[in-house]
């Protein structure tokens, strides 16, 4: 086991998403997860049927002691819900771990749906979260919302990117998956440039959690001490065989294959 990874997120009941889906992916990759939990849902993999939130001083409380205590080599953001987490979050880190890597999933609203951030809490992402984050991992409607752009194709994707680093992210990795084709193409860029990872599509519709899995795969790499690339190019590799081997639960948009790459062979941390 290598590489902490504290996840700062929501819990998924339905265990595809979410502080559930993370934690198997970090643990997949052979990873530590500990956890910060921001609300409780009652989903499943047909939609979310309720949410509650979980107070800001104890979501801060529990990022304070997992810090203090166990320590952590990467942060993973998930569900922040609104300002006061984020502001919770941005100065228990700002206090304890100043130089931890973070990786922004910037999860707004679900695959069903279901708002999971506040409106008037996009502004305190932007200003107070993106601006020291280290990967920000959004999707096509999420960059639109981000960036006030609209988003048809690959150039579009790259400006979009480019404008994202400017807020002070380093490195921007834009999911292309919901620009049709049988391609999906996922940019990456950072201040020297961008580059472009393509995989062909899979039919499935064991779509759930696919953002957060992507997101704490990366996480994984980087507090195991992987550059930015290989990590980023491991996780759309554990990402993709998890697609491919879903186990097919559920009448909706069912769970990955999590448990896919458990052998240490497969990690590949330096």
């Amino acid at each position: 086991m290598k590489g902490r990874v504290l996840i700062v997120g929501g819990s998924d009941s339905g265990g595809g998403a979410g502080i559930q889906g993370d934690i198997k992916t970090v643990t997949a990759l052979g990873g530590y997860a500990a956890a910060a939990i921001t609300a409780l849902t009652a989903q499943n993999t047909v939609g979310v049927f309720g949410i509650l939130p979980v107070e800001a001083s104890f979501v801060g409380k529990q990022i304070e002691v997992v810090l203090a205590d166990i320590g952590a080599d990467c942060i993973k953001t998930g569900m922040l819900r609104g300002a006061d987490v984020i502001d919770a979050l941005v100065d228990e880190l700002a206090a304890r771990a100043p130089e931890v890597p973070i990786v922004v999933d910037p999860v707004m609203v679900s695959s069903s749906g279901a708002r999971l951030l506040d409106r008037d809490a996009v502004d305190t992402l932007k200003r107070r979260l993106l601006v020291r984050t280290t990967v920000v991992t959004p999707n096509v409607p999420e960059a639109e919302v981000l960036t006030g752009m609209t988003i048809r194709d690959i150039d579009d994707m790259r400006r979009a990117a480019e404008m994202l680093v400017t807020l002070g992210v380093r490195t921007v990795v834009l999911k292309g998956g919901h620009i049709g084709g049988r391609t999906v193409s996922d940019l990456v860029a950072d201040e020297n440039g961008s580059y472009v990872l393509s995989s062909s599509r899979i039919d499935t519709r064991h779509t759930h959690g696919t953002g957060c899995t992507l997101a704490s795969a990366i996480a994984t790499g980087l507090a195991q001490g992987m550059e930015m690339r290989p990590a980023i190019e491991r996780a759309r590799r554990y990402l993709i065989a998890a697609l491919a081997s879903a186990p097919g639960y559920g009448q909706g948009h069912g769970p990955l294959n999590h448990a896919h790459t458990c052998a240490p062979e497969e990690w590949g941390a330096n």
